[in-house]
């Protein structure tokens, strides 16, 4: 089946290319301050990276992003088992995630934006999940310089789900350089702490005295090696923060600043929570798009979501889907410069 990439370009001529295999953001190309244009997230040249490349970048993340330990849950009694593909935990989907499937694609169009509709029936036991499961992912670029994620999915059979978008930013343009000047805030007062092997404890601890307190605008790299626990147990910062929202509405969840282009990124959700992950992985072995050698901490990912591990945590907020619910979840990621 031929694969496809998709370009979108709005009113103030910000672009966006997107693919259908796996639904994945190629590149997003916005202006500085100088109004010079540039790509802020990372990615390949080719379709062969994506095939073959395991960073996630710019792709749909599915059936449950993040990890889920030791590979199982148990619903109505019954323990399913899943691949452990990250140690001895489940991450972003399994072996196969969606960001590894050619998704149905159809156009989409409205007074102020362009967009894309992806869709995708996940059959019954897919990975190993429960219940044929049919989603829809709309990407939507604005002429306000927004790209807006509207994720939608039901299922036939109780089952559990967790989408998000896999994009790593570099605000000063992919493969620029690390990330660590940037000035990040994050509109959170607490954050799940991790064990040994990156899964939730079930503690939701307070930022406050901590490395991971960025309720202020603070540069990334201000306190990222410092010798604090959960900092060494990430390799810097890959923790879920748990957003400061009590009902469930589109709230802003994070604000990026890059000093030397003037460029904004701003992330709103109505998701409970987001994983700021600070490249840690990334290690020089990875050749993205234009030639550049993506090394560590090159990019940033900022992943809306439901919770690590929420399937065996009944305190987390819940991410079982039942049939005759519709799941629905909004992110919006919106450019600007000062």
């Amino acid at each position: 089946m031929p694969v496809k990439l998709y370009t979108l370009t709005n009113a103030g001529s910000m672009q966006v290319k997107i693919t259908d295999f796996g639904g994945t953001v190629v590149s997003i190309v916005v202006k500085d301050r100088d109004g010079n244009f540039d790509d802020v997230v990372l990615g390949y040249d080719s379709l062969e990276g994506y095939i073959n490349g395991t960073a996630y970048f710019g792709g749909i993340i599915g059936r449950f992003c993040n990890r889920i330990g030791n590979a199982r849950f148990t619903l109505d009694g019954v323990e399913y088992i899943l691949a452990q593909n990250n140690a001895d935990n489940h991450l972003h989907g399994g072996i196969k995630g969606f960001n590894k499937v050619i998704w149905d694609t159809e156009e989409v169009h409205g007074d102020d934006f362009v967009g894309l509709t992806f869709s995708y029936l996940s059959p019954d036991g897919e990975e190993n999940y429960p219940g044929n499961l049919r989603v829809k992912v709309t990407y939507m670029l604005t002429d306000c310089d927004e790209l807006k994620i509207d994720y939608r999915a039901e299922t036939d059979k109780k089952t559990i789900l967790n989408l998000t978008n896999h994009s790593y930013f570099n605000l000063a343009g992919a493969g620029a350089g690390n990330i660590l000047g940037h000035e990040l805030m994050l509109n959170a007062d607490r954050f799940t702490p991790i064990n040994d092997s990156l899964i939730p404890t079930g503690e939701l601890r307070p930022v406050e005295g901590t490395p991971l307190d960025f309720r202020q605008s603070t540069v990334i790299g201000a306190r990222i090696n410092q010798e604090y626990e959960q900092l060494i147990l990430g390799g810097g910062y890959d923790h879920n923060w748990v957003l400061n929202s009590s009902v469930r509405s589109l709230t802003l969840a994070a604000r990026v600043y890059e000093p030397t282009t003037g460029r904004i990124l701003e992330v709103e959700t109505t998701q409970p929570g987001i994983q700021f992950y600070s490249g840690n992985f990334l290690d020089g072995s990875a050749t993205g798009k234009g030639g550049y050698i993506y090394n560590h901490r090159y990019g940033f990912c900022l992943e809306t979501q439901h919770f690590p591990d929420s399937p065996n945590r009944q305190e987390f907020p819940s991410t079982v889907l039942k049939p005759g619910e519709e799941y629905t979840e909004t992110t919006i990621f919106r450019f600007f410069t000062k």
